[in-house]
């Protein structure tokens, strides 16, 4: 079986090794959703990893709801990614953009409309907003007559990325967020073409990777799925008979790869007693298949590649305090601990000053 070290090629991507960065929120943007030159550094220090997925980023002012993260749907926001892109490449670096809109878990003081979802749910619980916490609202359902307009949305911030200088885009299907909430049926209680089965309510995803590939090519497109347990109030009754089919459907698509967030019952950021349907999608899949979720070790990411459900490890919340985990990897280096009352502040502390390996043998 292949090591964790071995290059992998990611649909038209060469990755030299199969540790990537997930997509992690970090909070350094402007209000506009316009990236902050200090995310060129902290982009840059993580460039020895097969592949960064950028923090989720919004496709839409309706879709981004969460405070001080970026979006792709202006022109600024286009130009202040460039650099970022630019330094990565120059550190050997290659990055992809995780598309996101987060339907019904956003707020109306961050987006400036009701939230919108496949029906007319609302999530237990309060969204962050620019000004604290607040209770989540009651979403209202997409009509028909939006889905194009929702797929022009998505066309316009996959070319954005390009242009950006991104390598290629992440579709964010999972965590409860819009596509999610669409595939699910415990948000999902439509009775039109959106809704109801399985084949219905796997449409909209198949939709805007469809989409998405007409701009950025297969070969440079990827989908995030989170097929097992609740994840944000979203949940289904049986997520085998949706989630299995959505990857084959993904699969005949052709995409790069396709990650999955698969906490256990065990999880240190979500958990749940479902069973991971990795398995089962690794049947369904034949492209590369990546797993997420609570890999923190070189031996743990290798045991999924070697037992043959996977072929390469995100890693989240580790690669926030060790911008260089592979090489940490690699020589069973002690890895820093990440401090979560950073993890979403705006300045540099718990951002781009966490030290590499050399520096600390140096001190």
């Amino acid at each position: 079986m292949p090591s964790l070290f071995d290059p992998i090629d990611l649909g038209d991507l060469h990755a030299p090794n199969r540790i990537l960065m997930a997509p992690l929120t970090r909070g350094r943007a402007d209000k506009d959703a316009v990236p902050t030159s200090i995310m060129v550094e902290y982009y840059a220090q993580r460039a020895s990893a097969g592949l960064i997925i950028s923090e989720a980023t919004g496709i839409s002012r309706e879709g981004l709801g969460w405070p001080f993260a970026p979006g792709l749907w202006t022109d600024a926001q286009v130009e202040a990614w460039k650099p970022v892109t630019a330094a990565v490449h120059a550190a050997g670096g290659r990055i992809v953009a995780q598309l996101w809109h987060m339907g019904r878990q956003v707020h109306s003081s961050v987006t400036g409309g009701q939230p919108v979802s496949s029906s007319a749910t609302a999530t237990a619980g309060q969204a962050h907003t620019y000004e604290g916490k607040q209770d989540f609202e009651t979403a209202r359902p997409l009509e028909l007559n939006e889905i194009p307009r929702l797929l022009d949305d998505y066309e316009l911030a996959t070319r954005n990325a390009i242009a950006a200088g991104f390598d290629g885009v992440q579709i964010h299907a999972a965590n409860g967020y819009l596509i999610d909430e669409f595939l699910r049926d415990g948000a999902n209680h439509r009775d039109d073409d959106y809704g109801g089965g399985p084949e219905n309510r796997i449409r909209l995803l198949r939709e805007v990777t469809e989409r998405v590939i007409s701009v950025a090519g297969a070969g440079r497109t990827s989908v995030r799925l989170s097929p097992n347990g609740d994840s944000q109030g979203v949940d289904d009754s049986d997520p085998a008979s949706v989630f299995v089919p959505a990857a084959k459907a993904l699969s005949d698509l052709g995409i790069a790869f396709l990650e999955l967030r698969e906490p256990g019952p065990d999880g240190t950021f979500g958990k749940t007693d479902v069973p991971k349907l990795s398995p089962a999608i690794r049947e369904a899949f034949t492209g590369v298949l990546v797993l997420n979720s609570d890999y923190t070790t070189a031996a743990a990411a290798q045991a999924a590649i070697d037992g043959g459900v996977a072929d390469a490890i995100a890693f989240g919340r580790t690669f926030l305090a060790n911008p260089d985990l592979p090489e940490r990897l690699r020589r069973d280096a002690p890895l820093n601990d990440s401090n979560p009352r950073t993890w979403y502040s705006q300045g540099p502390e718990g951002y781009v000053d966490y030290p590499a390996l050399a520096e600390q043998q140096a001190a």
